[in-house]
């Protein structure tokens, strides 16, 4: 069934910013869409998959080449398996492709046309007419990036998608789809391939043709192989420039941030707003912040830091942690399965906290004595570390010239990110 009836009229043609065409994908997503498709839910992809390992085989000469291509066959199949179940449970979340109500978008950065379609989705690619769960449309646009060499905004993409639309679950399926969109970039290039005889320029072009699809099959590859990724907890009260230095890590070392304050309010249906002090202007009908919410929002927390693990991204958990049970939980999730964990302390002076809530207060139009009175609380319930946490414990001043680039070394230095 069409969904570009959904999309308000006039937006096909629109050159989209990376942020709003996040924003745009993110709201489309959550647009009703088509029926929940019967029969086996991976049947789609695998054909999908044959398909474009057949047509790049063709185009294969080297013999090490063929046997990689085999490898990413074996481990499509084998993923496919295993996400499974996932891909049952999510059947009702189905989308017709954005690129097909998109057609003519175009996704723009600094004055340069990246993506057409917006996501740089092959519409040519077996299969991209079927509904499909909208992490496809996610690796779509985070494949066209990385293979424009545009790392950051890859992250940035994904960073920014998750937690608007809070479908970390998705994560779990982008190297599956994303290994099949870099498997079509890789058989498109060869389909460009210059007929011998016809071109003068034959040999520069075929040798260019051959290298771009050698660069996405590299892709894909890479998109396959699992890492072991590292939990960061970050603690900190108002002020101290966790939220700040925590975003940093998202474009310079990938990690994606699972954040508090969205997770709370979603918890409650309530409007994703960056609003200081931590309450909605209008107080909501349950208090967010209660106990018991509290409790609820940090177990969500660490579900979707695990979903993150699991899916090889690093996790980067942006909230007080003031209680070291909440810090316990969070720590767990990385424990639990043998990955690397790192909790810092994001520290500054209290006259400094108390400058920056007063000016942020100020800015954002909210009463300053509110936000101070929050900080008060918060420096207040904050728990000292136990013997334990200090394994994995880093103390970053905030205040100091080089904090983000100190943050990013120690980061290294510890979990060996990179």
């Amino acid at each position: 069934m069409p969904h570009s009836s959904a999309v308000p009229p006039g937006s096909c043609d629109a050159n989209e910013s990376l942020e709003s065409l996040v924003d745009a994908l993110v709201g489309y997503h959550r647009l009703p869409q088509a029926a929940a498709m019967d029969g086996d839910p991976t049947r789609p992809l695998a054909e999908m998959a044959r398909e474009e390992l057949a047509a790049i085989r063709g185009g294969l000469l080297d013999e090490e080449e063929c046997l990689r291509l085999d490898q990413l066959g074996e481990w499509l199949e084998q993923d496919l398996v295993r996400l499974k179940p996932l891909l049952e449970e999510r059947r009702e979340r189905l989308v017709t492709s954005w690129a097909l109500a998109h057609p003519d978008s175009r996704l723009c950065h600094e004055g340069r046309t990246l993506l057409a379609n917006a996501i740089g989705r092959d519409l040519g690619a077996p299969g991209s007419e079927l509904p499909a769960d909208p992490a496809s449309d996610l690796a779509a646009l985070l494949v066209g990036l990385e293979a424009r060499g545009e790392s950051a905004l890859t992250r940035l993409a994904l960073d920014r998608y998750l937690r608007l639309s809070g479908d970390y679950p998705q994560a779990r399926l982008l190297s599956l789809f994303g290994t099949c969109h870099a498997l079509s970039g890789a058989r498109r290039s060869l389909q460009r391939r210059p007929a011998a005889g016809q071109d003068p320029e034959h040999p520069a072009r075929l040798a260019e043709s051959m290298a771009e699809c050698r660069h996405f099959l590299a892709l894909a590859e890479r998109i396959a192989e699992f890492r072991f990724p590292p939990l960061v907890i970050a603690v900190g009260v108002s002020g101290s420039g966790k939220s700040r230095f925590t975003s940093g890590l998202v474009s310079r070392l990938g990690a994606i941030r699972v954040c508090s304050d969205a997770e709370r309010r979603r918890l409650h249906d309530l409007p994703q707003e960056k609003a200081y002090p931590q309450a909605p202007a209008v107080p909501p009908a349950v208090d967010i912040f209660s106990e018991a919410a509290t409790e609820r929002t940090y177990h969500q927390l660490a579900s979707y830091a695990g979903i993150l693990l699991d899916a090889g991204i690093p996790a980067c958990v942006d909230a007080a942690c003031l209680k070291r049970w909440q810090r316990d939980l969070l720590r767990q999730q990385a424990e639990a399965r043998g990955l690397p964990c790192l909790v810092v302390s994001f520290e500054a002076d209290e006259a400094t906290l108390r400058r920056r809530i007063e000016k942020r207060a100020r800015r954002q139009d909210v009463e300053v004595a509110d936000s101070l009175v929050l900080l008060d609380h918060q420096l207040a319930e904050l728990e000292p570390f136990g013997d334990e946490e200090r394994l994995h414990l880093l103390h970053l001043d905030t205040t100091a010239d080089n904090a983000a680039e100190t943050l990013v070394d120690l980061i290294e230095e510890h979990v060996k990110l990179v």
